[in-house]
């Protein structure tokens, strides 16, 4: 399966899917920590990908998204955005409004 693919799997398969460096539990990086965290916070299930597992899947969800940076976060198949923009949806509601209208939480 191309990465592409399996990129794409992953997200349909997932209603909400975090690309990030480590997993859910144990993140290897402050910034998907804080993403991941924030997720556990608003009580949602949320499928982990730990990219530093396969380096061809590290490089190929910044080409999918053409987003530089991990973590990515994807709500039903869209890409809502890094770190940076996922605390700043948070603090002002925004996250939380989005995964009401989407009836994940």
């Amino acid at each position: 399966m191309e990465i592409k693919e399996k990129i794409q799997k992953l997200i349909k398969d997932n209603s909400i899917c975090l690309f990030m460096k480590g997993t859910p539990n144990e993140p290897q990086c402050g910034f998907s920590m804080t993403v991941a965290n924030i997720l556990k916070h608003l009580n949602v299930n949320f499928k982990g990908i730990n990219v530093l597992e396969d380096e061809k899947l590290r490089q190929g969800i910044k080409d999918y998204s053409d987003w530089p940076t991990i973590p990515q976060l994807y709500i039903n198949e869209n890409f809502i955005g890094g770190c940076d923009i996922i605390k700043e949806m948070f603090e002002k509601g925004e996250l939380k409004k989005l995964l009401e209208q989407k009836k994940l939480i």
